[in-house]
């Protein structure tokens, strides 16, 4: 009886930790509205304190690009601040940013750029990672 607790404890355990090593959320955010950038910065930062180890990322596409440039964003200290976290990044569309005339320099460092939003996005979910639309 007593390998049979020691067993089920094990399991459970390893159960436990394989669902918190699991958390994968992707963000798709592509509004211009400051009160939206706030609100996936507050959202990453919650699921951050309950899953410390949960990987998250934001793309950012359309009119959310001012969000991840030096020179626009009106949340650059909090994202800053959030990309020195290895398990959360930032990922800007490169198309996006083309029709925009803007280049990888204007963005806040640690923003990294990716072809296609969308594309990322769709990858993300093939791979598992849940999807949450930032909007109001």
């Amino acid at each position: 009886m007593k390998k049979l607790f020691v067993l089920v404890g094990c399991l459970l355990g390893y159960i436990a930790s394989y669902a918190q090593a699991d958390y994968k959320v992707i963000f798709d955010i592509t509004s211009k509205s400051v009160e939206d950038h706030n609100t996936v910065m507050r959202q990453v930062n919650g699921i951050l304190k309950g899953s410390p180890d949960a990987q998250l990322e934001v793309a950012v596409y359309g009119d959310a690009l001012d969000m991840v440039l030096k020179d626009k964003s009106k949340i650059t200290p909090a994202l800053t601040e959030l990309l020195n976290n290895k398990k959360v990044s930032v990922k800007v569309c490169g198309a996006t940013m083309k029709r925009n005339n803007k280049n990888a320099s204007e963005l806040i460092p640690g923003v990294e750029v990716v072809p296609d939003a969308i594309y990322e996005i769709i990858t993300k979910q093939r791979e598992g990672w849940g999807y949450i639309k930032v909007a109001h």
